[in-house]
């Protein structure tokens, strides 16, 4: 079934797992897909672990010695999450190497009740960077009009980020311009930008959602929407990595920070299950998949070279034609990038929520 998955990879498509669990680790399922299923990457975000720390008991024992320890619900949430993405780390780390440290990465995110907090985000990021301890590691970073100096700042301290919760061009264009910042900052104190790395999770499901709803059912624009603002997202991409300013910072060594698709499992049933795979096959991105998304590819996806580079005025035609049926484009990814953080703070909380209750039943 992974044939379709080397075919995709050959293509340019990095393909990473969207999911992330203490039994994934214990059974040997991710460095499975590692050989198996050419899977090179892990991302994973407070909603992932929340439902890990809910299912079974696989986190029981270090719970329990954590409870001993008197750890806070805080402290003891960190513990649990570090020790898996350290945990993962080391499962990805053959793919870093082979890949000279393109790949094998595994992201942790910042706690999302910092995504309006610059400093805190930025001290955040640090602490998770000191306390995972691997190179392969990436720090998640919403990109709110806080987290881009965060962005910044962070990159300059030499850490590598993955940059999620991007839903607009605009804001995507804002990333790309915090993201060449830190490298030069970085570069100025001294760092090898060499080692740093950085993708920018542009969000693709959540965007059709939304618009789709909007338009009403049965429209004729209705699933058509994400797509295009991912491939708007990637000439946006094209242009900025081929600029004079880029070019400096590369030719120091640095490498570009790569598009990732995020939030590519379908949610109506009514459209293809790999659309946000087959649809957005570029040079040098990524695609984070929900599990069932990757099994879905690996059994019935289509890789073609490009799918990508050649329909930016088509692109640019839905867009239009979506505004032209009264959809505020503007309105929508302001409302999903608030959403998501919201979300993701919910999936916090009930994260502390199940650690509490775990550690109190442990003692």
């Amino acid at each position: 079934m992974s044939d379709k998955l080397a075919e995709l990879t050959a293509a340019g498509v990095a393909v990473w797992l969207d999911d992330l669990s203490r039994g994934r680790l214990h059974t040997g399922d991710l460095d499975r897909l590692r050989r198996e299923w050419h899977v090179s990457g892990v991302t994973s975000n407070p909603t992932i672990f929340a439902k890990a720390l809910s299912e079974g008991s696989d986190y029981a024992e270090q719970v329990k010695d954590l409870a001993t320890r008197g750890l806070s619900v805080e402290e003891a949430t960190r513990m649990l999450t570090t020790y898996d993405v350290r945990w993962a780390c080391d499962v990805m780390r053959p793919a870093f190497d082979t890949s000279h440290g393109l790949d094998g990465r595994v992201s942790i995110e910042v706690d999302p009740r910092l995504a309006d907090r610059t400093a805190e985000t930025i001290a955040e990021a640090k602490g998770l960077w000191w306390l995972v301890d691997r190179e392969n590691l990436f720090i998640k970073i919403p990109a709110t009009l806080a987290g881009l100096p965060a962005i910044t700042a962070t990159l300059a301290a030499g850490i590598s980020v993955n940059v999620t919760l991007i839903f607009s061009l605009d804001r995507y264009k804002g990333v790309m311009d915090a993201f060449l910042a830190g490298l030069e900052q970085a570069r100025a104190n001294g760092h090898d930008i060499a080692k740093i790395a950085s993708v920018a999770s542009f969000f693709v499901s959540r965007v059709d959602t939304e618009i789709d709803k909007r338009l009403g059912e049965g429209h004729p624009l209705a699933g058509k929407a994400a797509v295009a603002n991912a491939r708007l997202a990637y000439e946006a991409y094209e242009q900025v990595f081929s600029s004079a300013r880029w070019q400096a910072l590369a030719d120091a060594g640095a490498r570009p920070q790569r598009p990732l698709w995020a939030s590519t499992g379908v949610k109506n049933p009514a459209y293809s299950d790999v659309m946000y795979v087959a649809d957005l096959i570029a040079p040098g991105t990524v695609n984070t998949m929900p599990q069932a998304t990757m099994e879905a590819f690996a059994d019935h996806g289509v890789t073609l070279p490009d799918t990508v580079t050649g329909h930016y005025a088509d692109a640019k035609r839905v867009m239009a034609d979506i505004a032209a049926a009264g959809v505020d484009y503007d309105d929508v990814v302001d409302h999903l990038e608030r959403d998501g953080v919201v979300k993701f703070e919910t999936s916090w909380n009930e994260l502390l929520a199940s650690v509490e209750a775990q550690l109190k039943a442990a003692r």
